[in-house]
């Protein structure tokens, strides 16, 4: 369980209590300015506050613990250098003290977990921006975290790789990681989200499975939009 407790960041948070269960991909969903982005990096113990994995304080974790505990990719990643592809996603392994070959597997299945294994040679200075999104999941994929924090980890995508990249996580959490990713598309954390938590001027204003935690008399009340699902579960369509 990845939890946080009453946190407080001025302007940002206002006594912001969540339980992440594992095993599951949990969206973050609110308005622009609800305090989605800052939630995350609190989750992954960049902003001081009472946030515990399993039962034990991120803040009382040695950094490399911290680091095997918690992958977080932020929004709009930059590169400083014009590594390679491999390079970059190898950097993720850094907390690990395994053997090279143990490395070269983790790097390998994580550059084909977000389909760049074609381009491990590549400098990123080559990628297009989906492509360098991809890069920087897959070094946190690399790092084989327990948890997986991703800040709208589609927004360069298409639909295609969006698609792929949704059921990697699925995979994830499948697998027994905890997955929590900030979303702005409401259908794609219907459809693909298993816990979902609403956030309204930094507060929580709903928690839980997506169909009740976005049913319309919420979205009314957080987006002030009157909508409706349409379609089967898994394959909703929010019209307005």
């Amino acid at each position: 369980m990845l939890r946080a407790q009453s946190l407080v960041v001025p302007g940002r948070l206002e006594g912001v209590s969540v339980d992440l269960p594992p095993d599951r991909v949990t969206a973050i969903v609110g308005p622009n300015g609800a305090g989605k982005s800052t939630l995350l990096s609190a989750l992954a113990g960049l902003i001081a506050g009472d946030v515990a994995v399993d039962d034990r304080r991120l803040d009382a974790m040695p950094p490399r613990e911290r680091a095997l505990a918690i992958g977080y990719l932020p929004q709009g990643g930059e590169v400083a250098w014009n590594l390679s592809v491999e390079t970059l996603v190898r950097l993720g392994r850094l907390p690990h003290r395994t053997a090279r070959d143990e490395d070269d597997r983790a790097v390998a299945e994580a550059l084909a977990g977000v389909d760049l294994s074609a381009y491990a040679g590549r400098p990123v200075g080559t990628l297009s921006g989906g492509e360098r999104a991809r890069a920087l999941l897959a070094r946190v994929l690399a790092g084989d975290p327990g948890w997986v924090l991703a800040d709208e980890p589609l927004a360069s995508l298409d639909l295609a790789q969006a698609r792929a990249l949704l059921l990697h996580f699925r995979r994830l959490a499948q697998a027994g990681k905890g997955v929590a990713l900030v979303l702005h598309d409401l259908a794609q954390a219907v459809n693909h989200a298993d816990h979902v938590v609403v956030l309204d001027r930094g507060r929580v204003a709903a928690s839980g499975a997506p169909e009740t935690a976005l049913d319309p008399a919420v979205i009314a009340r957080v987006w002030g939009v009157e909508a409706r699902w349409l379609g089967e579960p898994g394959a909703r369509a929010l019209v307005w």
